[in-house]
């Protein structure tokens, strides 16, 4: 019998869920500039000062951070076997993904 962990299987959940989101966005944003031919810096800045647009963002931008987590942290558990190379290299992907998260607050915001 295969046992399900709750943590691999929440993780794959979010992963899928994370992906779906990135995905709806991403092709959201192809229609955009595929409709708004040629696009210029007025239209740019209009669709991103909707509050609409900027939660959407952050909200993507979130799931990518936690897309990138969840799978830099499996391979460093798969692949680096050296604790304190590995919490090293954790925290250093912490320290990136959360100043991405600051940097994309503060362009929107």
């Amino acid at each position: 019998m295969v046992s399900v962990s709750r943590r691999g299987f929440h993780d794959w959940i979010v992963q899928r869920v994370t992906a779906v989101l990135i995905a709806v966005y991403v092709i959201f944003l192809f229609g955009f500039l595929c409709l708004h031919h040629p696009l210029d810096y007025t239209v740019w800045h209009q669709l991103f000062s909707h509050t609409a647009m900027k939660v959407a963002t952050v909200i993507v931008m979130l799931s990518v951070i936690w897309h990138a987590w969840i799978g830099l942290w499996t391979v460093f558990t798969d692949y680096v076997k050296n604790c304190a190379v590995r919490l090293l290299l954790e925290i250093i992907v912490i320290i990136a993904l959360l100043s991405y998260v600051i940097w994309c607050i503060d362009i929107l915001w």
